[in-house]
């Protein structure tokens, strides 16, 4: 067992009473799973505050208690802990804890609000093909080398982050890749940990239910890199007007890519088609099996930090070709009377002009694009109408429909999406709330050479409606239904 005092190396403390040279068993921020000698950390959660189980946490017995503000009844034998930020201390107590495992690999962190998942996840396939042993952090999944974990968090809580990379650290894995959210930035999730490298994608709207304003998201966004050592790199999209200021702060060394402007990394994209795409990156030609602009930025981000972690160029450029895409990332299939149907996990305004600017780019202008899309219940609302005003301009036809209503009315999300159509183009929509059917009326509607859009869920295998979770998955469904309608 682990000694108190050795686990709050680094935690910034304000008061303690009672014993730090005390033995623990484990850290537990949930009071339902404390047990005899645990750590209790009382967190304020947006819906809950810890602090108010205190007592049941001491009840079920744990010896230490840490909190940011100590409780009026003291209890002789447990030692209270007084904190700054519980967060914080949270995640350097993980780390300490499991032995503060991100000293022993590369960690490379990816944010941004779109790219992050097909970043980390190609990056992780690519260095696989290459021969090392590699982790993932990702949205999609936890991969520690060829083991699979399920996974519900964008960035999980920090005990989860030590602990999976402890056990990477085990297995052997020399580089991880991990998705690093706003909310996992702003909650302390990532403090405690040694980055090798860090990665700007693009920043665009969304998760402004949780942030008050875009300033505050970009800023939350900023503190990932002000925080990266100068032994680490930070890579930076200047295409994105943001890039910059990701690096206004940092000591880590600055590396920048763009399709647009002056970069270290540069690329062209010289064609554009359903089966792929030809880039030109830094004057070196290849071929890759990802379609869309949006995909040359990742794929120009992937070849950079392959570069930075020193992978030989022709190596690197050989691995990118072979890459496949990633599960509801713009995945697609090709019907028996040739409708293209395709599934994305586009859930913001920006992901979603993104995808239909792509559809258009590569088809002829001859066929129909019929969007499928909603958005999420109990999220930022003002990207309803934006998302709305986007599918109804940038696609032939669109049917409006529930995503994840969460606790919300699907009918009501729907009607917010519609107030942002514009009047010459409404005639085009409909409003469908039960997403299958939605779905099955694109199929109906398609005809020979048409391009079906499915938008919002991607790589989710659920729907979400009133606190319960129902089998759905936007890719295997309209497989089912375009063979099941002959088409």
């Amino acid at each position: 067992m682990i000694e108190l005092k050795d686990i709050l190396y680094k935690v910034t403390i304000n008061k303690v009473i009672g014993n730090t040279s005390v033995a623990i068993r484990n850290i537990e921020f949930d009071s339902r799973k404390i047990q005899l000698n645990d750590v209790f950390i009382a967190i304020r959660g947006v819906l809950s505050d810890g602090h108010g189980f205190i007592k049941k946490a001491t009840d079920l017995g744990a010896l230490v208690v840490i909190c940011e503000v100590i409780p009026e009844d003291i209890i002789n034998g447990i030692t209270y802990v007084q904190v700054a930020n519980s967060h914080k201390a949270l995640s350097v107590l993980a780390a300490n804890y499991y032995g503060n495992p991100s000293e022993d690999l590369k960690l490379i962190g990816v944010t941004g609000t779109n790219g992050k998942t097909t970043i980390t996840s190609l990056l992780f396939q690519l260095f696989k093909n290459a021969g090392y042993k590699v982790g993932l952090l990702s949205t999609v999944k936890i991969m520690v080398d060829n083991k699979q974990y399920h996974t519900t968090h964008t960035t999980p809580d920090s005990l989860t982050i030590n602990r999976y990379l402890k056990e990477m650290v085990e297995e052997g894995v020399e580089f991880c890749f991990m998705e690093v959210s706003s909310h996992g930035i702003d909650q302390k999730r990532t403090e405690g940990l040694k980055f090798e490298g860090g990665i700007f994608t693009n920043l665009s709207h969304d998760h402004l239910d949780y942030h008050n304003d875009f300033a505050e998201y970009r800023d939350v966004k900023k503190t990932f890199f002000d925080q990266l050592p100068k032994t680490a790199f930070a890579l930076t999209n200047t295409d994105d007007k943001n890039g910059k200021v990701m690096l206004q702060n940092t000591n880590a060394k600055k590396y920048t890519y763009a399709l647009k402007s002056i970069a270290d990394y540069k690329a062209q994209i010289l064609e554009n088609q359903f089966n792929g795409l030809l880039l030109k990156i830094n004057n070196q030609e290849l071929w890759v099996k990802l379609i869309g602009n949006f995909n040359a930025y990742n794929l120009l981000a992937i070849y950079a930090t392959a570069d930075l972690l020193g992978l030989e160029t022709l190596n690197t450029l050989q691995l990118m070709s072979d890459l496949e895409s990633v599960d509801g990332r713009f995945q697609y299939l090709i019907s028996k009377n040739n409708i293209t149907a395709i599934v994305d996990y586009a859930h913001t305004p920006d992901a979603l002009k993104n995808v239909l600017e792509t559809v258009n780019t590569i088809r002829t202008k001859n066929e129909e694009l019929i969007t499928v899309v909603g958005c999420g219940g109990d999220r930022d609302v003002t990207k309803r109408p934006k998302m709305g005003a986007i599918a109804s301009t940038l696609s032939t036809k669109v049917i409006f429909t529930s995503d994840n209503p969460r606790s919300e009315n699907p009918d009501a999300i729907i009607e917010s999406m519609e107030k942002g159509v514009p009047g010459e183009y409404f005639s085009k929509t409909i409003s469908i709330s039960n997403r299958k059917q939605a779905i099955k009326t694109a199929c109906q509607l398609a005809n020979k050479g048409d391009i079906i859009l499915i938008a919002g869920k991607g790589h989710e295998t659920y729907q979400e409606i009133n606190g319960e979770r129902f089998d759905f998955d936007d890719f295997k469904i309209i497989n089912e239904l375009l063979k099941a309608l002959n088409k």
